[in-house]
């Protein structure tokens, strides 16, 4: 992945004071930006699982271990002579998504060292010419296919190992004296490399059946020695790939930051937005990519693991203002998930099986719902359902500002078991002066439900 500071900041930039909500939100996103039905899978299903997976599982000291470390390229060739994933086994990996609650996933076709993870006729660099010989990209799209899990492809723009790729401030070839930077590159050539990448996205998007999202990464046009769009051709590459997969989703980081029709939704990377992304004052589209751990690819020695809860408040505060989380693991060099990714899956499995319903289909809630101290809330338009996530277990009551006549029913949504509620009068025992005729009090059991976020289910009228 590129770097999160990048991103960040540019997100910052596009967010501002949300617009009013209608009580019924059936169009999330305005019509200007041109939305079409082949967005409402994606809004729905709200949780994806990123896969970064590469020859860095080999040092497992991240993803961009070859530019940090300034590794030639006959240094970090050593571990394509090695890698030799023999615990592959993408089955696996399907089953426990699909437990976890991903309805989509999206794959590290090639990452920034230009290492191609699939049988690619366009170069020599790639899975099949190491001591595992095999294919891993259509094993893995079938898996995941069979689970019922829908399909992305990620890509990137940089390629640290392509001949033709310009030396550029990110490069494990960038000299320390700039002025040499001219002489490495006299004889590279980015159109060469714009059309190596789009022979690549050709295959990709034509030999592995319906591929349903596109995570370009990504420009980086601010300062010196960068790339912007024109260094990729991005219009080029958004009408490839519009043209070969018509219904395809993109991302925004090709660069065409002034082309909403170039891209579909925003990708803040590590980061949660204090609300709903704006462009010109219009809600967009959003995927918050977020990690397990500190880092993307495998990295045996970092330690700042997120806990279960917290991947948990994720998802629902994600959700809560109308984004998609991408949720990544980064496999080992052998193939398999590491332990404490698994342990935070099953996690989710576990919340996901009872409280899944808060999440699909779900967005941010209509402004007449004001949010309880210390909580979450989610909204489903279709049924009219609003859910309550309490991140702190109250004594015995919640208040709820405003609610009268709005509630039918209510229910703990672990086990639906009812949940009563009622509206003070002044002569009430529970009335006090911050308590309003128009507040509902909802009666909670003493005892906090055992599961990672209680969330209650209000049925509207």
């Amino acid at each position: 992945m590129k770097r999160t500071i990048i991103y960040t900041l540019f997100l910052l930039s596009f967010v501002c004071q949300q617009a009013n909500a209608t009580h019924i939100v059936q169009n999330q996103y305005d019509s200007s930006l041109n939305q079409s039905e082949h967005m409402s899978w994606w809004t729905h299903d709200r949780f994806g699982l990123f896969i970064h997976w590469g020859l860095y599982a080999m040092p497992a000291r991240h993803e961009w271990v070859k530019s940090r470390e300034k590794m030639s390229d006959e240094h970090y060739n050593r571990y394509k002579n090695l890698f030799n994933p023999d615990l592959y086994n993408p089955e696996e990996w399907a089953y426990m998504a699909k437990a976890a609650g991903v309805k989509y996933m999206v794959f590290t076709t090639k990452h920034h060292d230009g290492f191609c993870m699939w049988d690619s006729k366009y170069t020599d660099y790639k899975i099949t010419n190491t001591p595992y010989k095999k294919d891993i990209l259509k094993p893995l799209v079938n898996a995941f296919r069979n689970e019922g899990i829908r399909i992305g492809f990620y890509y990137s723009l940089l390629d640290w190992h392509h001949p033709d790729f310009t030396i550029d401030r990110n490069h494990p070839q960038m000299p320390q004296n700039p002025e040499l930077l001219k002489e490495l590159n006299k004889n590279r050539n980015m159109a060469k490399y714009r059309e190596y990448m789009k022979n690549q996205l050709t295959e990709l998007l034509t030999e592995f059946g319906q591929i349903d999202e596109l995570f370009m990464d990504y420009t980086y046009a601010e300062g010196e020695n960068g790339k912007n769009s024109k260094d990729w051709d991005a219009e080029g590459i958004v009408k490839l790939a519009r043209k070969l997969q018509p219904q395809i989703i993109i991302n925004n980081r090709l660069g065409l930051t002034e082309n909403r029709q170039g891209w579909d939704y925003i990708t803040p990377e590590q980061f949660m937005p204090q609300q709903w992304p704006t462009v010109n004052s219009q809600r967009v589209p959003w995927e918050t990519c977020q990690t397990f751990s500190g880092s993307w690819g495998y990295h045996r020695d970092e330690y700042s693991w997120k806990s279960v809860h917290q991947l948990i408040v994720m998802l629902a505060e994600t959700v809560s203002k109308g984004g998609n989380l991408l949720l990544n693991v980064g496999p080992t060099a052998r193939g398999v998930f590491d332990e404490r990714a698994i342990e935070r899956l099953n996690g989710l499995a576990h919340w996901m099986r009872f409280h899944s319903s808060a999440i699909y289909g779900c967005t941010a809630a209509p402004t007449e719902y004001t949010c309880p101290n210390n909580c979450i809330l989610t909204y489903n338009p279709n049924t009219n359902r609003l859910y309550i996530h309490v991140l702190e277990w109250p004594f015995k009551s919640l208040y709820l500002k405003q609610y009268k006549g709005k509630i039918k029913y209510a229910q703990l949504l672990n086990d639906n078991s009812e949940l009563k509620f009622r509206t003070e009068t002044k002569k009430g025992s529970h009335m006090t002066e911050n308590t309003g005729a128009d507040d509902v009090i909802i009666t909670l059991p003493v005892e906090r439900p055992n599961v990672e976020l209680p969330v209650i289910e209000l049925i509207l009228e």
